[in-house]
């Protein structure tokens, strides 16, 4: 007999199962609680549009897209208070999921479709939603055969640091307690934390430690730069993913760090007047991070693509089985499958229906592009290949680091469909907008891929029925494709410039896009025939087939080689932190041992969300002049001496890590 809905995890959702050991849901799959209920989707497509409009803007100005996910997880908790029918949890989890696809969505809007402007192709506006929402399909379409494999059979393999942090925010919302008084805790002290740092110059948010002179004499000799960004959301998300996959995520940024670009410029010094593809600066004359930009970044690209693609291998036996689990679902009805409710996908049919449709509306519209109808199957072939492939990347990436490679894998998406359209005689304006719409789609694939992948764990440990999240993801990418796109149509009728602008242009008419102006650089050289730097592509290849090798997941070791050092350090903080924890928690039986580690995931699910929500309210007052003018001219009396600044800020962090551990191991003697 399965159990009745509880208000706690089990004590298994976290952990790999043992042999004949099944998961049970929060709500039990025989459970039929309301989900998809029009308050429910009302509120989360209202979410949807406002988070959209907002993280467009932000994301333009700063290049960072709003996390939304965990603020609406949080919104949604408040909203089910106003309602004499309590929404129930599933509901919540039916806002988040809605609501979150705005963020998927504008990283694939922002990080393409501003090139297009920029580059004077004046797309319509309706091409410019038809090309967020073709990828939100394809994404969505290509990843629901794979939830399966990640979600369920998978089960404790992978860390899943967002989808825990919003798990946990949902449940301790839905139990309160004092559990819930230390999220609220948690969640306030990172949202005023991050909001400080983040925001206001109050003190340094990075450190490179070059106030030291050994420092500065390593930067300026060799180029070896250790940097760490001291934010609460990082030490968060690497308590979540774990000592293991931090160290490995660290491994790949000091790899890339301290050996590749020292490297680079021990090479490149001996040139000091001649400046070496893609770079159009002489090595000589670089920093740590140009050289890191012009050159490493592209070996860690060849390494995540390798990565994918042999993680695609090694899955594609399961996924097959998933896909006839499937069909014999369809073919018999559900019930005579014997799937249940918490594992029910939508139709095989309706997938094959829908990429089908996807795939024609995708056809007619590079048809009419002005190219020949071989051009325009050749380019949805391509888009459609890199969509299948990248999609098992992103749900890999975001379940192992909640870091998606989106730009670093839009980029090889550009350079490939260059290359290869180059050779089918497409060039000059056509050829760019060809390429920025092929790119433009995978780009929004792979994020809306990512995303939900996350909303399917999510609803896993809480038991809901993934049918009814995949349908309603749907309409969070229709919202979000219409908005996105009519956005930055607005803005750009509206006068503002994206990326560079004519000299004289006001600074406040100017967004900066950086991600779409790497793009616009990107397609315009290769266009132009610039050469293809295979060279970077296959060393980071030959790295991640080492890796494999060597049994060590290839696919985080290359996100640490791509994403920028800062990033990857105070994830090993978090990490460590975890480590202790759980080893002391294991030196206690029982309820002691276990409140601890609850304590510990439920901090870290506070410090991310409350990171997220400082990052929103931060990124709301930027669009306000006069508060940004104010906030960048009013620093600390000791912000711009760097020893102060980033020893404070240093200080700072450290006393998060004592927060995170002291609170989780708070109750240790008492217990045991």
């Amino acid at each position: 007999m399965e159990s009745a809905q509880t208000k706690s995890l089990p004590d298994n959702a976290y952990e790999p199962l043992k042999p004949g050991e099944t998961y049970r849901p929060m709500v039990p799959a025989s459970a039929h609680v309301p989900q998809a209920t029009a308050r429910s989707v009302g509120w989360g497509l209202l979410f949807c549009v406002l988070f959209t409009i907002a993280s467009v803007y932000s994301g333009l100005k700063v290049g960072q897209v709003m996390e939304a996910a965990i603020p609406i997880s949080i919104l949604a908790i408040g909203m089910a208070r106003l309602y004499s029918r309590q929404s129930n949890i599933l509901e919540n989890v039916i806002i988040t999921g809605i609501g979150g696809a705005s963020a998927a969505i504008v990283a694939g809007a922002i990080f393409t479709l501003p090139a297009l402007y920029s580059l004077k192709l004046n797309p319509h506006p309706l091409q410019t939603i038809f090309i967020c929402l073709s990828g939100g399909y394809l994404g969505m379409l290509f990843l629901i055969p794979l939830r399966r494999y990640f979600v369920r059979d998978m089960h404790g393999q992978f860390p899943y640091p967002e989808a825990t942090a919003i798990t946990e925010v949902l449940v301790t919302g839905e139990k309160g307690g004092a559990q819930a008084r230390l999220l609220v805790e948690a969640t306030a002290i990172s949202a005023v934390y991050d909001f400080l740092v983040t925001t206001f110059q109050v003190w340094k948010e990075t450190l490179d430690f070059q106030f030291l002179a050994p420092m500065q004499a390593l930067a300026e000799r060799a180029k070896v730069v250790a940097r760490f960004d001291a934010i609460a959301f990082i030490l968060g998300l690497g308590y979540v993913m774990g000592l293991r996959s931090s160290m490995i995520l660290c491994a790949g940024g000091v790899l890339a760090n301290f050996v590749f670009v020292p490297l680079v410029w021990f090479v490149g010094r001996h040139f000091p007047e001649a400046a070496v593809y893609p770079a159009v600066k002489p090595i000589a004359l670089m920093s740590a991070g140009e050289i890191f930009r012009n050159y490493v970044r592209y070996i860690g690209v060849g390494a995540i693509a390798t990565a994918g693609i042999i993680g695609i291998i090694k899955s594609l036996r399961i996924v097959l089985d998933s896909l006839s689990i499937a069909v014999k679902a369809f073919q018999q009805g559900d019930k005579k499958a014997g799937l249940e409710r918490t594992d029910q996908d939508i139709s095989i049919m309706s997938i094959l229906a829908g990429v089908v449709l996807a795939t024609l509306a995708t056809a007619v519209f590079f048809g009419t592009l002005e190219t020949t109808w071989l051009v325009a199957f050749v380019g949805l072939g391509l888009a459609l290949l890199f969509s299948f492939f990248f999609t098992s990347v992103a749900a890999n990436a975001i379940a192992t680091t909640a870091r998606n490679p989106v730009s670093g894998m839009t980029m090889l998406t550009i350079i490939v469909s260059s290359v290869v359209l180059l050779k089918f005689g497409l060039s000059g304006t056509t050829g760019m907008f060809f390429v920025m719409a092929i790119a433009g789609m995978v780009c929004t694939a792979l994020s809306v891929s990512g995303q939900a992948i996350t909303d399917l764990k999510t609803g896993y440990w809480l038991g809901s029925t993934p049918a009814v999240q995949e349908r309603v993801k749907f309409l969070g990418i229709i919202a979000a494709a219409v908005a996105a796109g009519l956005t930055i149509v607005i803005l750009a009728q509206g006068g503002y410039f994206f990326g560079d602008a004519p000299a004289g242009t006001p600074e406040k008419m100017v967004l900066a896009a950086p991600q779409a102006s790497i793009m616009k650089a990107l397609v315009e050289g290769f266009m132009n025939r610039q050469p293809v730097v295979y060279i970077l592509f296959g060393a980071g290849a030959s790295i991640a087939v080492a890796l494999e090798m060597l049994q060590v997941p290839a696919l985080v070791f290359a996100l640490g080689m791509y994403l920028p050092l800062e990033l990857n350090t105070p994830a090993l903080a978090g990490g460590i932190i975890n480590h202790y924890i759980n080893e002391r928690a294991g030196r206690h039986k029982g309820e002691a041992g276990r409140s601890m580690r609850e304590r510990g995931v439920v901090i870290a699910s506070g410090l991310m969300a409350g990171g997220a929500l400082g990052g929103v309210l931060g990124a709301a007052l930027s669009m306000f002049p006069r508060i940004k003018l104010w906030a960048d001219t009013h620093p600390t009396p000791f912000y711009g001496t760097e020893s102060t600044s980033q020893t404070v800020s240093f200080l700072f962090f450290a006393g998060l890590c004592a927060y995170l551990w002291f609170r989780s191991v708070r109750r240790d003697s008492k217990a045991s």
